[in-house]
């Protein structure tokens, strides 16, 4: 089953994606969805309207998640072309909701940045409350997967060792299209970016060195997850800082971001103003 929210003239609402049409669930987005303890039974029965959606009317997946713990060199391809050691343990940081914009949205590129870089993610959504959690505890608490992509500020990111500042701005990372359950997704899944017609990353998530279960018992045992928090699994390699020379987002490209199961970001980047 896949899930969507969806913008409308009343405010958001949870949709069913069938096909090319949608299914209504009901008022409110699918964080809230998840709030139920049967929210998987009432949004698989639910026989509201059938609807069809403009993509702009689609909104962030979970637009007011009340944590988004994000994954730093978490695939090997990655950890490799950044030149840096396999890590123990997972290196953490945060975003917050202002950063999430919806999945056909524009990216307006941030006039105080000249490095901002593409990062597809796999985003691993809890469904249920869970502290310490062991990997059964944790795989069971997944509601489903999405997809974000961790546009990044690198003159931003690399003014401290501490990363924050170039991770979380504001209206800078696309969420969506839709929270699939797990089992729309395959171990082995493709994950891919794409600069207008050009692959810029091509991987799958197989080789995530902390998988999503992984990441859940781990964090949760700092602090309670709860139904809606988000965990960005971290970016395969291919992004635009490796490169030699480094490349970044431009106006007037699009950036596409897949991962098979789940769907795509399309997302037309913009020049920004100082304004």
């Amino acid at each position: 089953m896949k899930l969507a929210s969806i913008r409308t003239d009343n405010g958001l609402r949870t949709v069913r994606v069938e096909g090319d049409t949608y299914v209504d669930v009901g008022p409110g987005d699918v964080g809230s969805l998840l709030a139920r303890a049967d929210w998987q039974a009432h949004a698989a029965g639910a026989v509201g309207d059938r609807l069809r959606v403009e993509p702009s009317r689609l909104a962030p997946v979970i637009p007011q998640p009340g944590k988004i713990v994000c994954v730093g060199l978490n695939y090997r391809s990655h950890i490799t072309e950044m030149g840096r050691d396999l890590p123990e343990f997972p290196t953490l940081f945060a975003k917050f909701p202002e950063a999430l914009i919806g999945p056909n949205d524009p990216l307006t590129l941030p006039s105080e940045s000249g490095e901002v870089d593409w990062e597809a993610e796999l985003v691993a959504v809890v469904g249920q409350r869970v502290r310490r959690a062991d990997r059964a505890t944790a795989e069971a608490a997944i509601a489903g997967y999405t997809i974000l992509n961790d546009v990044t500020l690198r003159d931003w990111q690399f003014r401290t060792r501490e990363w924050l500042q170039g991770k979380t701005w504001e209206a800078t990372t696309p969420l969506g299209p839709y929270l699939a359950t797990p089992d729309e997704l395959t171990q082995d899944a493709e994950i891919s970016c794409a600069i207008d017609d050009e692959v810029v990353q091509k991987s799958n998530i197989g080789d995530l060195l902390f998988d999503a279960a992984d990441l859940i018992s781990y964090v949760s045992t700092i602090l309670t997850l709860n139904p809606g928090d988000l965990i960005a699994t971290g970016t395969t390699g291919g992004v635009g800082h490796a490169r030699k020379p480094p490349r970044y987002l431009r106006d007037g490209q699009t950036m596409v971001t897949r991962i098979e199961g789940i769907g795509e970001l399309i997302t037309p980047v913009r020049k920004g103003t100082t304004s």
